[in-house]
């Protein structure tokens, strides 16, 4: 269970490895960490190391310290992901939830887009189209912000209020969950996403809401499926 740490970069592979048992399960949310001391037992290092990744975990919000003293480790979930070490501890079902929330409004959403969008909105939703297609290449960013804009617009285009207030309300999760899913992608498919997002807009723009509709159902199932992958 315990890997014995070599001396280069102690604290790192404390760190590494206590993440692991978190993720793992091996110190399930809400357990009590051991002592400082029993971990430097554990580990077979000084204190200071052991100190200084615990108190990484706690600056990232995977373990707080409560009242009586020592370390529990924190129930991560998608309202509460802060820190992008938190996006590995994130229970993926919570995800495909709200992909399955996603696929009912935003399918729906685009459906109604096609035969009422303005040339006005057509634009904006190209526009996030090129925004996110600039992110595809840079791997300096996830991309998330371009993608939620992209179909935040096309909701926006729907012209039904109780639909756009859905999504707006429901936007801080939806950039999570974009956040986790894209950092999760490699480059194929990001590219997968792009010639998804290139559909569903060629659908809208030609008026065709069944394509629309099933344009957006496909591409959330290849979001699904890449979750699970990264399971």
């Amino acid at each position: 269970m315990f890997v014995p740490i070599e001396r280069k970069k102690v604290s790192s592979q404390v760190l590494d490895q206590l993440k692991k048992m978190i993720k793992e399960k091996t110190f399930p949310p809400e357990s009590r960490l051991p002592s400082e001391h029993e971990l430097s037992k554990m580990f077979g290092v000084s204190r200071a190391p052991i100190r200084e990744a615990l108190s990484v975990l706690s600056a990232s919000g995977l373990i707080e310290s409560r009242q009586g003293g020592g370390s529990y480790v924190k129930r991560v979930n998608l309202v509460g992901m802060l820190d992008p070490m938190t996006f590995e501890m994130v229970e993926a079902d919570q995800v495909l939830e709200l992909i399955e929330m996603r696929i009912i409004i935003e399918s729906q959403a685009a459906s109604l887009a096609a035969l009422r969008r303005t040339d006005e909105e057509l634009i904006e939703i190209k526009e996030s189209l090129e925004a996110f297609k600039k992110t595809v290449h840079n791997s300096e960013e996830i991309g998330h912000e371009a993608d939620y804009r992209f179909h935040h617009d096309i909701v926006k285009a729907a012209h039904n209020s109780f639909l756009l207030h859905a999504v707006e309300d429901l936007g801080h999760l939806y950039r999570k969950a974009l956040a986790y899913s894209l950092n999760k992608s490699q480059k194929e498919n990001r590219k997968q996403t792009d010639a998804d997002h290139e559909r569903i807009f060629e659908a809208i723009k030609n008026g065709e809401p069944e394509e629309a509709a099933e344009a957006v159902r496909d591409h959330l199932e290849h979001v699904r499926q890449k979750v699970m992958v990264s399971q």
